[in-house]
């Protein structure tokens, strides 16, 4: 489907240059009051095309509030999964920039013209340094404040996995194929175009069925033709009569990977879905100790860390260990922080703490968590299990000494008191009382035995 003249004609008056005094947040707010949700994505690939083409949009101003209002048009939902994510990929690659702000990564086809310096900045600052804050400046604050300052670096390392992950699942075919347009690259021309032949120009590209600037080159894709014969009187298939007399010979190493760790990304994607046998998590242990590096490739993500830490805890809890010292490592944290509360995920947190030093504000954050969770759960049976297990996970922390109590005096004592009806909460409760008054002895007493099911 393609943009109507109407709907063309209200984007680009939220792109006038008239607009410098405009907050983006505002500009960015009339946009989604003018446009349904089914019709984001055509106005996307319209400020897209504005973007790609120098002479369309030549005003600083008007890039500026395209860029910002690309980055916010699926506000809410997470970057990684809307459709103009790669465009913030491919336009803060690193290049090579002189002093003077110029680029000189050569222009393809089909892509964003090298940003300025300032457009950069914005972006930057979008993608990593508080994109709230950024929104509710002008267009006119955006070029005093970033067109002099340096480039804040921006790690796109998550953005970039999560891209991978989801492009892969692509054809090849899907990937290859140049635009129909073809834009002058030639900066010094951009601002020869009246507003009003600019217009015209926009509404016939982006106006039609299908629109213009949504058509691609592609090359055709050539099969070879198989031959008919092996050889000049010996056909390549016959209709044999009696079929007993024949077997068929089949390649079973067909269409089966053989690079390394292809059984460790296949056992990971069951993983994710249900429990795996004990012989499949020795395997796949085996071979994410025989290769320290085969870790970072068998597919895990944040967004999949709960499912693994519900299916098979123990094959979480070694991976989170060998991702130790990856860049990502606090971004599995948080979601493991933030994950409803089980029996797993504390299982999960617990081996951890009593293996490696984590941030403590990850665990403070986590007990918190714990305590909240049994707060709010409205079926007695299951608060009440769900306190025994926080108990006990607690004392297991205390007596440890993972965790200064003191921090968290206040909150747990509370806890202890609400329901001071469980043994396990009234036994916490003295432990807390003998560390306060100073016997130090009550830690090498054994918790009590609490009856958990498991299940």
């Amino acid at each position: 489907m393609s943009a109507t003249p109407k709907q063309l004609s209200n984007l680009l008056d939220i792109l006038d240059e008239e607009n410098l005094d405009t907050s983006l947040e505002s500009l960015s707010n009339q946009l989604h009051q003018a446009f349904a949700k089914e019709d984001l994505f055509k106005v996307g690939t319209t400020l897209l095309l504005l973007l790609q083409h120098i002479d369309l949009l030549p005003n600083n101003v008007q890039r500026i509030m395209a860029l910002a209002l690309l980055y916010d048009l699926y506000r809410g939902e997470q970057l990684a999964s809307t459709p103009f994510a790669t465009v913030f990929i491919q336009v803060l690659k690193p290049s090579d920039e002189s002093a003077s702000g110029s680029v000189s990564r050569p222009n393809f086809s089909g892509h964003i013209p090298a940003l300025s310096r300032c457009e950069k900045n914005l972006l930057s600052h979008l993608l990593g340094y508080g994109a709230k804050e950024t929104m509710k400046k002008t267009a006119r604050q955006i070029i005093e404040e970033m067109s002099h300052s340096a480039t804040p670096l921006v790690d796109l390392t998550s953005l970039q996995l999560q891209l991978a992950e989801r492009l892969s699942e692509l054809p090849s075919v899907s990937k290859c194929g140049n635009p129909v347009i073809l834009p002058d690259m030639d900066r010094s021309k951009a601002g020869e175009i009246d507003k009003t032949v600019g217009r015209a120009i926009a509404e016939s590209l982006v106006i039609g069925e299908p629109p213009l600037c949504s058509q691609s080159y592609r090359p055709e894709f050539l099969r070879l033709t198989p031959p008919l014969y092996h050889s000049a009187d010996e056909l390549a298939w016959m209709n044999v009569e009696e079929p007993s007399q024949f077997t068929v010979e089949y390649d079973s190493s067909m269409c089966v990977s053989n690079c390394a760790g292809a059984e460790a990304r296949r056992l990971m994607g069951r993983a994710y879905k249900s429990a795996l046998t004990l012989q499949q998590q020795q395997h796949l242990l085996m071979e994410l100790d025989a290769d320290p590096k085969l870790v970072y490739h068998i597919g895990l993500t944040p967004v999949k860390l709960p499912d693994l830490v519900e299916n098979n805890p123990l094959i979480a809890i070694e991976v989170l260990l060998k991702l130790m010292q990856s860049s990502q490592i606090t971004e599995y944290f948080s979601v493991l922080v933030n994950m409803e509360m089980s029996l797993h995920s504390m299982e999960v947190v617990n081996r951890l703490t009593t293996t490696v030093d984590l941030p403590t504000e990850f665990v403070h954050l986590y007990i918190s968590n714990c305590i909240s969770t049994c707060e709010t759960i409205k079926d007695r049976y299951m608060q009440n299990r769900l306190v025994r297990l926080v108990c006990v996970f607690l004392q297991s922390l205390i007596r440890n000494k993972i965790i200064n109590v003191q921090e968290l005096f206040i909150e747990v004592q509370a806890f202890c008191i609400e329901f001071s009806r469980i043994r396990e909460a009234a036994a916490l409760f003295r432990l807390l009382k003998q560390l306060e008054s100073g016997d130090i002895g009550g830690l090498n007493t054994p918790p009590a035995k609490s009856k958990i099911d498991p299940c």
